[in-house]
């Protein structure tokens, strides 16, 4: 039984780590609402659109509970989202695009956001096509510079 136990948690906890990976994060000297209104600018300044700006903190606060600064932007450019879309449909669970921003327990500035090679690893033309990499680097372009 301790074999057993052992061995889910050495996978277990692989997978874990496996799914941090996953996550791409930029620092940044900003506070999180300054790091957002850059993002949001450079969003709308490449041609996308912002579906939503969600600030968990203020959600939290609404309930009586506290976290550190933490919003979420949801954007999209059709040009980008659509040629995934048509490969495969399924690809629309995935979109738009999200990125967050948040400050950890040290108080530092965070934005983070999943590859999207990684988000849609499960659809294998969709992983494999170009745009793909346009949205990797969209979203390495976007965040640079919201974090510069």
């Amino acid at each position: 039984m301790r074999k057993l136990f052992l061995a889910t948690t050495f996978i277990l906890g692989g997978t874990v780590a496996a799914m941090a990976d996953d996550i791409i994060k930029v620092n940044t000297d900003k506070s999180v609402q300054e790091v957002m209104d850059a993002l949001e600018a450079a969003v709308g300044n490449a041609g996308a659109t912002v579906f939503a700006r969600v600030d968990h903190a203020a959600g939290a606060e609404k309930v009586g509970l506290a976290i550190p600064a933490n919003q979420v932007l949801i954007f999209g450019n059709p040009a980008l989202g659509t040629p995934a879309m048509q490969i495969d449909p399924r690809a629309g669970l995935f979109l738009p695009l999200k990125v967050q921003a948040y400050q950890d327990a040290d108080g530092l500035v965070w934005l983070a956001y999943e590859d999207p090679k990684e988000t849609m690893d499960e659809l294998d033309e969709v992983e494999k096509s170009p745009v793909i990499e346009k949205m990797r680097g969209a979203l390495a372009k976007l965040t640079a510079a919201a974090a510069g």
